[in-house]
């Protein structure tokens, strides 16, 4: 069954462990969940109140 979740956070979410940093996916789009692999940079062109469909091949459509 597929689907539609909405997400509208451009940055990961620091989470600090001791003295040491983990960054957590907000985005959705990080192929190594749930840590950030810098794949929300795709999202900083993106405009306000358009929706968009990401494709695993890392390509999106404007819906």
């Amino acid at each position: 069954m597929a689907r539609i979740i909405i997400k509208t956070a451009q940055q990961p979410l620091e989470i600090k462990v001791g003295n040491e940093s983990k960054w957590m996916c907000m985005c959705g789009l990080s192929k190594n969940k749930p840590f950030c692999d810098g794949s929300h940079k795709k999202t900083t062109d993106e405009k306000d109140g358009k929706l968009y469909l990401y494709h695993p091949d890392g390509t999106r459509t404007e819906m």
